[in-house]
């Protein structure tokens, strides 16, 4: 939930006016609370990151349906009137990954509302590929690594 979280602490400062955030970078981000979508359908079992986890997730983070369909658990569902004037970003998905189609429709809408963002499929990767340490040596996960490292220091110059 680390990518939803940043991805609604954006959210939230735009909307309050502080703090004036530069950048986010949003690696395997949760930005929806639904479970039926190409990559769910595909990747629900047996890749790390299951279908049923991330219900398990949802239903610890609340059960209210309602609330799930709140931008500020589900910022997929802002409008993009709602996410225009957020800082540029980075978002980095993993091809075997539950979240990948959520990730991606979420960088797909920052842009149609006019937000700059870089969008970049890891292949052969699941989630988390950035934090485990038996694929800390594999050169895409090296290059995510080194990519959102690269980008979140030239725009905090």
């Amino acid at each position: 939930m680390g990518g939803n979280m940043a991805t609604v602490v954006a959210l939230m400062a735009k909307d309050k006016g502080t703090p004036a955030l530069r950048y986010q970078v949003l690696l395997w981000p949760v930005t929806d609370a639904s479970f039926d979508n190409g990559s769910y359908n595909q990747y629900a079992e047996g890749h790390f990151l299951t279908r049923n986890m991330m219900k398990w997730f949802w239903d610890n983070y609340t059960t209210d349906a309602a609330q799930r369909n709140e931008i500020y658990a589900s910022p997929l569902r802002a409008t993009t009137e709602q996410l225009k004037g957020l800082p540029p970003a980075l978002i980095q998905t993993a091809s075997a990954d539950v979240l990948r189609d959520e990730g991606e429709a979420y960088a797909r809408k920052l842009d149609q509302a006019g937000v700059p963002v870089t969008a970049v499929r890891y292949n052969g990767m699941i989630h988390d590929y950035g934090l485990l340490n038996v694929v800390s040596q594999v050169p895409a996960v090296r290059s995510a690594i080194l990519q959102a490292s690269q980008e979140l220091k030239e725009h905090l110059k």
